[in-house]
């Protein structure tokens, strides 16, 4: 994330003394990516945060492939996906391969109970239904219906819902979840070309620090092992941190699409990016305004990459028998297109209301046990006349 952001009290200086009232000092914690090169935040905690008193039994959040080379345009119903009452037990990988994890979650309670890792993984929580609030050792962000939540690898948190009715896309990342590349300037700034800018960021607002001692319950999830770890102390411990690896928030309603007087291609709604993979956002926008213009994607080969769209909300324009909460996976290897007519349809029309979110992998997903109990079955007949 590359804007600095500090939130309570901090120090004058990096790594020296900082005293409580007492006179005793708090205990500073390095917060970093990549060794010391990357992303990082510096961070003061009341007591050590390296008191564990129990180590308890762990459990295999391995994901179980139904079909480990995938050759077969699938549309699964996502929100068939039932709801439970726990955060991570109402997660449903549906797909994945070496890089990542794409899946549905509908969680009804919130997450209080204990507090949460993902040692391996940055998450990106996409809102579809529901809204609350993100708690964070760092400081909490609200969010609601169209916001992505990019949650940091090794961030402790929990999570509050206003409801029982939540529907997320998850995807969680072994590579870091970045804004694209070709949107900032060599010092990080967001370029006047980007389709938004830092201004449209949910950065943690309120901080909450905890001073309590007793037996705190973490999850933390490393090489698909879920381990139970009892700190002695609260986790939100945090008096103040500066730096740039925290949690954010984007909304969906914030992306201003790109046009032109003809068709775009996919890049252009591009949202978030990983070394392993690529976000995009289709958000309401106008159409291409060529007076031979055909608004419609053109068909088109995905020869390096899987491509998995989520479909949130209106008409979306170049499928049939789309609803919300449909998943779609269209895999390397054998083109897709506009479903027949909707080239037809489409010529003339002056503008689109269709929300969805994009995940391109650059390496084949498989398809998991749990995903071909919402697989539809005959998806990849559907562009027959």
């Amino acid at each position: 994330m590359p804007i600095y952001h500090k939130l309570g009290k901090i120090p004058a200086k990096r790594h020296i003394q900082f005293e409580k009232p007492d006179s005793s000092l708090y205990y500073e914690q390095l917060f970093g990516t990549i060794g010391f090169d990357g992303m990082a935040s510096l961070m003061y905690h009341i007591h050590r945060p390296t008191q564990v008193m129990q180590i308890l039994e762990s459990q295999d959040l391995t994901p179980k492939s139904a079909n480990t080379h995938n050759m077969m345009m699938r549309k699964f119903i996502g929100f068939n996906v039932e709801p439970k009452d726990d955060f991570l037990e109402s997660r449903e990988p549906m797909m994945f391969n070496k890089d990542c994890i794409i899946g549905m979650a509908a969680p009804k309670k919130s997450l209080r109970d204990y507090f949460y890792k993902n040692a391996d993984s940055d998450e990106l929580l996409f809102i579809h239904k529901g809204s609350g609030t993100l708690r964070t050792q760092l400081g909490n962000i609200s969010f609601e219906y169209g916001d992505y939540l990019i949650i940091p690898r090794g961030m402790i948190y929990q999570i509050d819902f206003d409801t029982e009715d939540n529907r997320i896309f998850y995807v969680e990342s072994h590579s870091p979840i970045y804004t694209p590349k070709r949107y900032r300037n060599h010092f990080g700034q967001l370029l006047e070309s980007s389709p938004f800018c830092e201004r449209d960021y949910k950065l943690p607002e309120v901080l909450e620090t905890f001073d309590q001692k007793g037996e705190f319950l973490i999850k933390i999830k490393k090489q698909h092992q879920l381990h139970q770890l009892v700190y002695q102390y609260h986790p939100f411990d945090v008096v103040g941190y500066d730096g740039y690896n925290y949690p954010w928030g984007f909304s969906i309603h914030n992306f201003e699409p790109i046009t032109g007087r003809i068709h775009q291609p996919p890049p252009v709604h591009q949202t978030f990016q990983t070394d392993a993979f690529v976000v995009c956002s289709f958000c309401p926008r106008l159409y291409d305004y060529h007076p031979k213009a055909i608004p419609a994607p053109y068909n088109h080969s995905n020869i390096d990459s899987d491509e998995v769209i989520y479909y949130v909300d209106g008409d979306f324009m170049s499928r049939n028998d789309i609803a919300k909460g449909h998943i779609t996976i269209h895999p390397g290897g054998i083109p897709h297109g506009p479903h027949p007519g909707a080239m037809e349809r489409s010529i003339g029309k002056k503008e689109t209301h269709e929300l969805a979110v994009m995940v391109d992998t650059f390496r084949p997903l498989m398809i998991t046990e749990n995903a071909m109990k919402y697989d539809d079955g005959k998806y990849f007949q559907s562009w027959i006349d």
